[in-house]
């Protein structure tokens, strides 16, 4: 699966399968608001997993709970727009 396979996947009514718990939970904080994806990501406990939690916190504005989540995850904490690091991260999950 491809970054744009996922993007267009956004507009269907449930995720692609076999999707690892961190691309599922990227998937449906895109489509269902972070708290659906939060709920994924607060259960695991992997680098990727951490990296997505800190993506999550962005979004809801939590800059020092997403600082702590980037340590977790031995990421440098992102400014960039969310979409674009959304990208970032699903394309190196998709790589993983």
């Amino acid at each position: 699966m491809t970054l744009d396979d996922l993007k267009d996947s956004l507009d269907n009514n449930s995720p692609p399968e076999n999707l690892s718990d961190e691309l599922h939970a990227l998937w449906l904080a895109s489509r269902d608001g972070w708290e659906a994806g939060h709920v994924i990501v607060q259960k695991l406990d992997t680098p990727t997993a951490a990296w997505v939690h800190a993506h999550l916190h962005r979004i809801e504005g939590d800059n020092s709970n997403a600082a702590y989540w980037y340590r977790q995850a031995d990421q440098t904490p992102c400014n960039l727009p969310l979409d674009t690091e959304w990208d970032q991260i699903a394309t190196a999950l998709l790589d993983a």
